[in-house]
């Protein structure tokens, strides 16, 4: 059990990654144009979408991390 939620922890650290790379890539590939401009841009939606899911990765980790101690808990105690 242990294992299999550590790779899970695995997984969601690279999720957190993967995303906050991609939502820097999207910020960096932004147009001044659309930036100035009135109303939200193309970009912004996209590095908002990135950020919900850096987040959302961050809290699943943080959540894995908390059901991997419980468990390494109970198995010393």
């Amino acid at each position: 059990m242990q294992t299999f939620l550590f790779i899970l922890i695995i997984l969601a650290a690279i999720g957190v990654v993967v995303s906050f790379v991609r939502g820097v890539y999207v910020m960096l590939r932004a147009d001044r144009n659309a930036v100035d401009g009135s109303g939200v841009s193309q970009s912004g939606l996209q590095q908002n979408r990135m950020m919900w899911r850096r987040i959302q990765f961050q809290a699943l980790a943080v959540i894995l991390v908390v059901l991997f101690l419980l468990v390494a808990r109970s198995h010393t105690g």
